[in-house]
Order: C-alpha cells, then structure tokens, then sequence
C-alpha cells in the first residue's frame, strides 16, 4: 500500500484542482443572461424540426478508414526516423503493418466505402 501512496496522492491534488479551478471560475464569471445572450448565435436562423437527425452511414465510414490512415502516419513517421538504427526486422514488422492497413483499404474501396452516392 506504501508504494501506491504517492499515486493517491498525486490523484487527490489533480481532483482537487480540477473542483477548485472550476468553483473559482463559477464564482468570479460575470452573470448577464439575458434575451440576447439566450438566442441562436450559430447561423441565425430559428432551428426546423428535431435536433434527433440520422447521418447516412457514409460519414462514419469514411471517418473510420480517416483513421484507418491516421493511424498510418503515427507510427510511419516516428518509424522512419530511426529505421537505420532499428535494423531490417523493423522493416519487415513495418512492411506487415502497411500490408495489413493495404488490405483495410482494398477492402473499403471494394465495399465503395471511399464513393460517394
């Protein structure tokens, strides 16, 4: 239980700081609510309907092979800095993990994932 104490500890001031930080910024913001404060400001217009409005499926799809290559350049960068140092295993580990996120992708572009309808 020692060995963990600083963890609480550390734990406690971040909770700690994070309730006080807000109370204070509660209680020294200035309160004006008032009609103006209150209405649309995104684009002026009275809002038509319910904000329950289904997306078509596409744009999920699309974000997810976003991440897909996201995810490419995380760790394509880092890895080609220190390719010389890391030795042809590297490469090869490297050479799977682009072969495998290729599959995702003929997958996507088979499934017409990447058109839009």
């Amino acid at each position: 239980m020692s060995s963990y104490l600083p963890v609480l500890i550390f734990a406690v001031l971040i909770i700690g700081f994070g309730v006080v930080s807000l109370a204070v910024a509660r209680l020294l913001r200035p309160s004006r609510p008032g009609a103006v404060k209150l209405m649309n400001y995104e684009c002026g217009a009275e809002p038509i309907g319910t904000a329950w409005v289904q997306f078509p499926v596409g744009f999920y799809l699309v974000a997810l092979v976003f991440i897909v290559f996201d995810v490419l350049a995380v760790f394509l960068f880092p890895w080609a800095l220190v390719l010389r140092s890391a030795g042809l295993g590297a490469f090869w580990v490297m050479a799977a993990f682009v072969g495998i996120l290729g599959l995702g992708w003929l997958y996507a572009y088979r499934e017409g994932v990447l058109e839009w309808k």
